[in-house]
């Protein structure tokens, strides 16, 4: 017999290979935005999304439909592990670090940087914000791939955005006027 031509259909394994490396090279990007919104850290970011589609490969037969979903959902519930499993405490020393004298330009943009007012904000909150606001997500579907109600969707987005309507990174400065200009 001959050796198998060209035009045989591949077998279903590489079929599935394929259909993943085309995924990952059409989302990767989308899905790495989104890994550093919630982890506000590239490398971090980075290790995450490899680590949600190493996940997702091993499962890749199980993502029918909307593979986009399914890898979203590995992503959000990986970061979930990993912050529950961190410390974040603080690491006595013993001696105190220097404080280095900034160039001022940080003064620019201090009144108005969304990533520190972010950083604040709780995790759980923080990824509700991400996936309604930024990945424009509807509550539903943030709900689904956190795995709560839409409710606690909502609730989490109050208390999130009514927190950072008040974070002082976030504050304007609008300028003063005295009463016979305010006319």
């Amino acid at each position: 017999m001959p050796a198998s031509s060209a035009l045989e259909p591949a077998p279903a394994a590489d079929v599935g290979r394929v259909d993943f490396d085309e995924f990952v090279a059409a989302r990767s990007g989308a899905l790495l935005r989104t890994a550093y919104l919630l982890t506000r850290d590239h490398h971090l970011a980075e290790d995450l999304l490899q680590t949600a589609l190493t996940k997702a490969w091993f499962a890749w037969g199980r993502t029918h439909g909307n593979p986009e979903a399914y890898v979203r959902k590995i992503l959000l519930n990986t970061y979930t592990s990993w912050w529950r499993r961190r410390w974040n405490g603080e690491d006595a020393t013993e001696h105190l670090p220097e404080s280095g004298v900034g160039d001022r330009t940080d003064a620019v943009d201090a009144g108005h940087d969304l990533w520190e007012a972010m950083g604040r904000l709780p995790r759980r909150q923080r990824a509700v914000v991400v996936l309604r606001y930024v990945e424009d997500l509807t509550e539903a579907q943030t709900a689904e791939l956190m795995g709560c109600s839409v409710g606690t969707v909502k609730s989490q987005a109050s208390k999130a955005l009514a927190k950072l309507r008040i974070d002082p990174a976030l504050e304007t400065h609008e300028p003063t006027t005295t009463e016979g200009e305010a006319r």
